[in-house]
């Protein structure tokens, strides 16, 4: 029997260690490791398209919507009321090119505000958004 002695010969136990079943579980885990690594990889693979002369989709527009600390509006840079607000998405959107909206506010300038001018903008059409922010070292 292994790992047992017997009497009159004096044998000890088992003294070296059978490393077969560690390497079969390192190379499940590597296998995991592989497959899983692929998926994460093929989900974040950025892409350069080709360019073409004649290409058939629509231009994206970029629309920006300032809000400063008096909740004042401004629409590209441009004073605006929220009326003129409105008439210029409804316009940006009625230009048939894909729109995104860029809203940029004052630290001090209160979220109900942020959020009014991008209810403004879904109501038009408008579902790209994006809140531009300062990035702090």
């Amino acid at each position: 029997m292994a790992g047992s002695t017997q009497q009159g010969r004096g044998r000890g136990g088992i003294v070296g260690i059978n490393v077969t079943p560690m390497v079969d579980v390192v190379l499940v885990l590597l296998v995991i490791m592989m497959v899983s690594a692929t998926y994460i990889v093929s989900q974040s693979l950025k892409v350069e398209l080709p360019k073409t002369a004649s290409s058939d989709e629509a231009v994206t527009t970029v629309a920006a919507v300032t809000i400063t600390r008096d909740q004042k509006l401004y629409f590209n840079s441009e004073p605006v009321t929220e009326e003129q607000l409105v008439q210029k998405l409804r316009a940006a959107k009625g230009s048939g090119a894909e729109v995104n909206l860029v809203v940029s506010a004052d630290e001090a300038a209160p979220h109900g505000r942020v959020v009014h001018v991008i209810d403004l903008a879904k109501v038009e059409g408008i579902s790209k958004f994006a809140i531009n922010v300062e990035r702090s070292l």
